[in-house]
């Protein structure tokens, strides 16, 4: 039977960065350790300048010194990924135009997406999310309904609509994280296309690792040791930003645990790279209602518990 992943590897590890509060000071470090420890992920950015007075910021390609220290990165192996085009609500143009100077700052376009936090233009986010008319209503109902027509990246004659963007120039975007080291578990089926969601090529799922505290967590030893012995597939979705450095240093127990884990039989390569080969083919695979009904169910549970996203 052939291996799974390249190298005869046992399992595929990767990370999506998400860009709130980055700057080279206080994500730069955890780069250079996973550069020595031979792990390449993704790391999203912001084309466009930051907004002031937005509720979360953090440094974008507009800035020449964070820009030279994101192109040394995509340099190195590194995936660049999309954060949306700015840290506040960007209609249509806004966003045409930040995924023109991401082509345009960093020479391709980016292959990976993650939304904004409760950026209007977000596709498919809130209580759209879910497809069950059920869990939107307990969606809607545990958020006060404040979310109910926050959100139109996807809908068409709104100001904020950019679905058609989506659709022909991004690949993946991310959806639900879950409490759990293996998404094979969870969504086989991934990356996977959901028909009620057209804008969207493919989906992907990841694992809880927000901050420093819930990514150590989450490879602690034994779940390192499941996800080697299950062969699964972990992407943590975190904020490099949130603890990981402090004065300058990585936090000791995550350098621990990323050392343990580089020395286990992965394949560690970029988000985008290990939902290529999942994918293998040129379009993603339509997940079963069946699988997507439990995600949605799990994902809701997990997020009215512990308020992740």
């Amino acid at each position: 039977m052939p291996a799974r992943f390249p190298d005869n590897q046992v399992f595929a590890f990767s990370i999506f960065d998400d860009t709130d509060g980055a700057t080279e000071a206080n994500v730069g470090p955890v780069y250079r350790l996973l550069a020595e420890l031979g792990i390449r992920t993704t790391k999203s950015v912001w084309p466009l300048a930051e907004v002031s007075g937005a509720p979360l910021g953090g440094a974008t390609l507009q800035d020449a010194a964070y820009l030279g220290f994101v192109r040394g990165l995509q340099a190195d192996g590194f995936e660049i990924g999309f954060h949306n085009a700015r840290n506040f609500d960007a209609p249509r143009e806004v966003t045409e135009q930040g995924l023109a100077e991401f082509v345009d700052l960093l020479g391709q376009p980016p292959r990976t997406h993650c939304n904004h936090h409760d950026n209007r233009e977000n596709l498919y986010w809130g209580p759209a999310r879910l497809n069950s008319v059920g869990l939107r209503l307990g969606y809607n109902l545990a958020t006060l309904g404040r979310y109910r027509r926050r959100f139109q990246g996807h809908a068409e004659g709104s100001p904020y609509f950019w679905g058609d963007l989506c659709r022909e120039r991004l690949r993946y975007l991310r959806n639900f994280v879950f409490d759990e080291i293996n998404l094979d578990v969870i969504n086989p089926t991934m990356p996977y296309h959901d028909p009620a969601k057209p804008y969207v090529p493919a989906w992907f799922s990841s694992c809880e690792g927000g901050t420093v505290e819930s990514f150590c967590r989450l490879l602690r030893e034994e779940n390192q040791d499941r996800l080697e012995a299950q062969g699964g597939v972990c992407l943590v979705y975190t904020h490099f930003a949130k603890g990981f450095v402090v004065d300058g240093v990585v936090h000791p127990e995550l350098a621990r645990l990323m050392r343990r884990l580089a020395g286990k039989s992965g394949w560690f390569a970029p988000v985008g790279t290990i939902l290529d080969h999942l994918q293998g083919g040129l379009t993603a695979a339509t997940i079963p209602p069946e699988e997507l009904r439990h995600m949605e169910t799990r994902w809701l549970r997990h997020k009215l518990c512990s308020g992740s996203s």
